[in-house]
Order: C-alpha cells, then structure tokens, then sequence
C-alpha cells in the first residue's frame, strides 16, 4: 500500500512532512521506480526546515487531504532537504533558472522518471493569487501535458538537459589576460556602482549580507586604501549589526532583510550565513576597533554556544523562522509588552530600539538600533544591556522556534574557521576550544574510509559530502592549525587535500567539480567557481592550496592552484562580481602574507609579538610559530634565516621577506598598514 515513507528519516525537514496525507518519498530508486512503473510524473519538492515559505505551502497543501490525494493520484511526491543533498538542488534549482525563473524556496520541479526535469516553480499558494496559479490547477496542468503531450514534455526535457550539460569551458583560441590583482581592483570598482551608499548592501530590496562581495571590498581597501570600498564595507556591516536582521536579545544574524533598510527580516538564523559575517567581523574589526563589531561578534559566539551545539560538539544547522504557525512571533514586540517589562529607562530604551506604538513592521517592533548607528557612551550601554538582559529572560518563556540541529559538513567547516579566527585574533581560549571541539565532532560522525559525508544526526550519516565540505574543512584545519601550532591540523588538512584531489578533481580542464566521482545519482556533475549563499570550493581551495604550499613546499599544492585559476579565468573576466569569492582566494593564492614567529612560543615577549601582529587585518595571512631549531621548507623565502634575539618575526610576500623584526614597533612598517 502507498503511504508517507519519511518517518524514518533524520532530517528534521523531511520529518516535519511525516504526518502528511501526501505519499511522500525521500529521494532514491524507489520513488523513480515507481514512477517508470506506473507511468506517472515526479513531483520534487525541496525546502529545508528553516525555511517560511516551505512551511507556509506545507500547511496550505501538503496537509490538505484534498490537495494531497490530487498529488498522490497524479505523481510520484518526492520531498527533499536541501542542506541534505545540496548537490540535487542546485542541479535543479539551475533547470528553473533555464525556465527563467529567479529561484528561491521551496523549490518545486517536475521530472521524468530518468530524472530529468521538465518544468517548476517555487512555492504555489493553494488558490490562486500573488500572480501565481492554484497549486492543484498547477498539478493538474502538468499531469495533464505529461499523459497527452509526451512530445512537449521532450522538448522541455531535452532542452533543459542540454542546457544544464553546458559546462562552463575555457575560451578555445581567445588571447585573454591573466588573472591579476589590478583586475580584482577592476571589479572592486564596478561593484560601487551596485552598493547602497546610505545604508549598505547591495541596492534594493531584498537584501541579503553577500559577505564575498563585500570582503573583496574590504580586501580592496587593505591592499590600496580605496576609501569608497572602505565606507561602503563599513556601511553595510554597521546597518546589519544595528538592523532588525540582527537579534539584539540573543545574538546572532537572521538570513536576509525583505526590505532596503535592514530592518524585517525573515527570521531564520543560518549557521553558514553567521560564520560569514563573524570572519568578515573580525577582520574589520582588526582595522578599526570599533567596539560595535566586537560586541556583535561576541554575543554571536555567545549565541552559537549557547544555542547551535549539537551531537559531538558540532553545530546545528538553523533555528527556524517560525513559531506557533506564525513567521517571527518568538522575535517580535509590541510597545506594551516591553514597559510591562522594563521598569527604569523604559522611555529611553524604546527611542534608542525604534519601539513605540503602533510598531514598526506590520503593527509589530522589530528591536532595531537604525535611527543612530554609534555605540552610545558605556554607562548608557550599560543601561541597555540591563534591559536587554530583561527582556531575553521575558523572551524566554516563549514557545521556541524549531532547531535543525544535524551536522552539516560544510556549514561546521565554515563556522570552524571562523570562531578559530576570532578566538586567535581576541585572545579568547575558550572560543578556540569551541572550534576544536567542533572539529573533532564532524570528524567522529563525519569523517570514514577518507571520505567525508554530508549530514548527521540521531545516530544516522547520510550522504556523500560535496566539494564545499572538503574545501571547508581543509580551511577549519588551517584555522586551527594557525590558532594552536597543533600539527595534527596540518596532517588532516594534507590527507583531505589529497582525498578531495581524487574524489572531485576535473583533469580535462582543472578546478574541482562540485560532487565527486563516485557519485551514482545524479543527471550531471556541477562545475562552477561562481559565489553562491555559500562560498563556492574551488575560491576555499585557492586559499588553502596556497598555505598548503607555503607551510610545506610541496609544488603539488601550487600546480593545483595554477590549474585552478587558468580554468575559471575566462568566467572570472566574462562576469567578475559573480565570482567575488574566487577572486578573494585568488589573492590568497597570488600574494599571500606569510609570517614566520620565532621563538619559544611558551615565552611572554612571543605572544606579545604574536598580538602585536593580530591586531592588523591582514585576510591572506598565514602565521606560522616556529622553535629557533625548527627548519622551514627549502621553498620558504625564510628558510635559512636566523636571529640571536628572544623573538624574531619575518615578513614575507612572493620570494621576498623583512628583515628580522625583534621589536613589535616596527610590524607596522613593514606591513605596510593602512
């Protein structure tokens, strides 16, 4: 008998979908089968379980019996997670862009029984309106042409499968320029001409935090002292830390902003999307010191430890927009319930966090901070860390938002790195041990027979990992490995180097295909070094491979790199801004900072050093401790030299280093520093 197949299931996005009337299949043979059997269509349906709009077509259609037996009586219903299987959903949510549509969740795609699609949507209300279909006259329709019209379908079918087997390819005989750093300037300047001046970002509504774009702008600005992309990076990160899309309770980023202000958020917190803007954080931080962003930085820390743990010590996944059927109720205030709240400064606190009657988003308060940006003085600050402290206990009591707590490869390598690098930038142990806690938890569930998987949780991996969760775990280990000088980092990041090579290297060309070659389940392997929410492999891998190189002189990690860059130079050049973050590691790659401590790093004038050298923002660094009887690579510009001082530190770029630096006076000048 046909019946709903999720329940045993980890995914708490599948499971939310258990107790539907819809027969749903997770994705495999089975459902294909059954489509070929009975000669029916698929209907592909892949949200995550964060996500609004997936649960609002959920409770609109997928719990209606009457939608339901319309779907189960036309299709074969396939339900997917797609921090799953990521790999799936960006094949096809590329078919719908070919059908030229935006793109978004839920995803909703129609397949043949070969898997290959043939028309999609994202999310159908249950009667007509927005400008869209009724979703059951949508089903209808498409079932409908699938019976009668099997030529149609064809025609879709074969377009769509010709377009997504267009791989990008090298220009064959253009005469192109090599890829450069004067070209990175290049689009660091066609990027002002998007950025909102006023309030950051990128111009219009939606808006999203699109942190590759704005750490090449930032990147920029280091490496030239261009003031524009300086003001607009600034910009835009205090507007997101004292916009609507920042909680200002519990800390921690939501997703993106509905409008142009930054104030209404869909109010989904993602693991990847925190990790970005923490490393971005930091490094400005570095420069500026701005108290705005360390303490932003540190109550998302706080956050994380506080609420993203999960099995092994590993992070969550997201915590859910919703809660009590609605989007934003765990977040949201009305004036009354704060002074019911608040005994003191109450006036002052509702002025400073935009809350008064009536609201401000739809009759509601989102606490926000835009009116004025500063940082007030510290006794105010002070004040208002009371009654936020107030308020998050009110808060408190709620019913919760849902927690996606599975461990996802790529998302933890992300966030790994970034709070090893804010640990190691701040001084703070504690963080680093969180990051090396979570390391060890994605190796333990993770990491087998050297390969990694996708996703745990209760008790179950799932899935091959893609090339982001090698790329991003290799990057964690050289975060840790620069935190803590511990070798095993360099050991892991080497072996999973090597693994990735095999598993996901294209040799006609070069680059690394986004899923490996083993995989069995898919209609084509992704090719891209393009951003995506994401940072995209291949741009990960040009910064690894560059400190690979550096830390062990092995030529093999740099032909990589040359392979890597002379693949997706002629994308980069066709479209630069699309690939923001190949262009970041590519500096990493091309003019790394490498910095060579000597010393005995147990000894107080060598963390004094070590400090000095971490309070410049200095993104395509490696910092690398060294006893005075330790010897460097041949390859390694230091390699040979030597110092009677206590500490020594050289500075080195290309094949050139400093001249030893034993005071931490003169780091400055030889960085350079803005």
């Amino acid at each position: 008998m046909t019946h709903n197949r999720l329940a045993n299931e980890p995914s708490p996005y599948l499971l939310q979908h258990k107790d539907n009337p819809v027969h749903w299949y997770p994705w495999g043979d089975e459902a294909f089968e059954e489509a070929k059997r009975t000669g029916r269509p698929v209907l592909l349906s892949v949200g995550y379980a964060a996500c609004h709009w997936c649960h609002v077509m959920a409770h609109e259609s997928f719990e209606d019996p009457a939608t339901a037996e319309i779907m189960n009586a036309l299709f074969v219903n396939i339900k997917l997670d797609r921090e799953e299987r990521p790999d799936i959903d960006k094949i096809y949510m590329e078919a719908l862009h070919h059908l030229g549509e935006q793109g978004g969740w839920p995803l909703t795609i129609f397949l043949n029984a070969d898997r290959q699609p043939f028309w999609g949507g994202t999310y159908f209300p249950k009667e007509a309106r927005y400008g869209r279909p009724s979703f059951t006259d949508v089903l209808n329709q498409i079932s409908t042409i699938y019976q009668t019209a099997p030529e149609k379908v064809k025609t879709n079918t074969d377009a769509l499968q010709g377009a997504l087997e267009q791989q990008p390819r090298a220009a064959q005989g253009a005469s192109l320029p090599d890829l450069s750093l004067s070209i990175v300037d290049q689009v660091a300047t066609q990027i002002h001409s998007i950025v909102d001046a006023a309030r950051g970002g990128l111009q219009g509504a939606p808006k999203f935090p699109q942190v590759p774009i704005f750490q090449l702008l930032w990147r920029h600005y280091l490496r030239t002292g261009d003031t524009t992309s300086r003001n607009h990076t600034l910009v835009t990160l205090r507007n997101i830390c004292q916009g609507g899309i920042y909680d200002h309770l519990g800390g921690g980023f939501a997703r993106y902003s509905v409008d142009a202000r930054w104030l209404a958020p869909h109010f989904e917190k993602m693991l990847y999307d925190n990790a970005q803007l923490i490393d971005l954080l930091t490094s400005v931080w570095q420069q500026t010191k701005d108290d705005l962003f360390r303490t932003r930085i540190e109550e998302t820390v706080a956050w994380l430890s506080r609420e993203m743990l999960a099995e092994h010590g590993a992070f969550a996944a997201s915590l859910d927009a919703d809660s009590d059927g609605e989007e934003g109720t765990f977040y949201v205030w009305s004036r009354s319930e704060i002074e019911d709240v608040l005994d003191d400064h109450v006036d002052q606190f509702c002025d400073i966090y935009d809350a008064h009657n009536g609201g401000n988003w739809e009759g509601k308060v989102i606490l926000n901070r835009l009116g004025a940006l500063d940082m007030l003085e510290p006794k105010m600050e002070a004040v208002l860390k009371d009654a936020r402290e107030k308020l998050f206990k009110r808060r408190a009591i709620r019913n919760r938002p849902a927690t996606d707590d599975k461990i996802l490869t790529d998302w933890n390598g992300l966030m790994i790195a970034a709070v090893a690098n804010c640990g190691l930038v701040f001084g703070n142990p504690q963080w680093i041990e969180l990051a090396s806690t979570a390391y060890a938890g994605v190796k333990t569930a993770l990491y087998q027979d050297k390969t990694f998987s996708q996703s745990h949780r209760a008790g179950q991996t799932r899935h091959p990992a893609t090339a982001d969760g090698y790329a991003n775990m290799i990057r964690a280990a050289l975060a840790l490995l620069e935190a803590t000088q511990e070798p095993i980092y360099l050991q892991d990041a080497r072996a999973w180097a090597a693994n990735m090579t095999d598993l996901f290297w294209n040799e006609e060309q070069g680059g690394y295909y986004y899923t490996a070659s083993d995989s069995t389940d898919l209609i084509r392997r992704t090719y891209s070094a393009a951003d995506d929410a994401t940072p995209n492999a291949n741009a990960t891998m040009l910064a690894n491979l560059s400190r690979l190189y550096v830390l062990t002189g092995d030529e093999t990690y740099r032909d990589l790199g040359d392979k890597t860059v002379e693949a997706f130079t002629p994308h980069i050049l066709a479209s630069g801004i699309a690939h923001a973050g190949t262009l970041n590691g590519f500096e990493d790659f091309s003019d790394l900072v490498q910095i060579v401590l000597v010393g005995d790093p147990s000894a107080a004038e060598f963390a004094t050093m070590k400090q000095a050298l971490l309070s410049h923002a200095i993104p395509n660094r490696q910092i690398h401790c060294v006893a005075p009887e330790t010897e460097l690579p041949a390859s390694h510009p230091a390699h040979g030299k030597a110092s009677d001082a206590p500490v020594t530190v050289y500075i080195c770029k290309g094949p050139v280093c400093s001249l030893p630096i034993t005071d931490q006076a003169e780091i400055s000048a030889a960085l350079g520093a803005n």
